[in-house]
């Protein structure tokens, strides 16, 4: 009897961490995803070319690649947060991480597709700002590292809003 206890407990961890897995991977894949397919559809803005940039702004495929990079830590600790159980606790978080997804995407449609001197683009930049930063505090209190991975994806996000600050303006 005891062996069939102990055989038993062996079986279920593996089926344990594949499930981590998979939901790890579901957790980056899908903002990724997402992201990945908005600068596919609208990634291509000849104006961005056209326009004098100043040293500190990077070529398109660098503004891309950043926020590929956001959606991809925002994706790992929103993930974090969910194996904390953080998103049952605490509401709010989940609708912060969807609302700065939305921003995210919407930013990307907007600089991307209709160009970066469009102040529509900048009010997205400035909510994904905002939920990002609510994102980063309540995150925090239900895994420090998550908080802390927010936090990268807040300076990136604010470098983006000084871009587009730039162009507006």
């Amino acid at each position: 009897m005891s062996y069939n206890v102990a055989r038993t407990r062996s079986q279920k961890k593996p089926s344990t961490a594949s499930g981590g897995i998979r939901s790890l991977s579901l957790a980056i894949v899908v903002p990724v995803g997402l992201t990945v397919t908005s600068i596919f559809w609208f990634g291509e803005n000849h104006n961005f070319k056209d326009l004098t940039r100043p040293f500190w702004i990077p070529p398109l495929w660098g503004l891309q690649l950043t926020s590929l990079s956001s959606a991809f830590l925002m994706g790992l600790s929103a993930w974090l947060v969910w194996a904390e159980s953080g998103f049952h606790r605490t509401p709010m978080s989940i609708v912060m991480y969807l609302a700065q997804l939305g921003f995210g995407l919407a930013w990307n449609h907007i600089f991307f597709k209709t160009g970066p001197t469009n102040q529509i683009g900048l009010a997205a930049s400035v909510g994904q700002l905002v939920t990002i930063f609510l994102c980063s505090q309540l995150f925090s209190r239900i895994n420090p590292i998550s908080g802390d991975l927010v936090k990268l994806c807040l300076l990136w996000t604010g470098f983006l809003m000084s871009v587009n600050l730039y162009y507006v303006i």
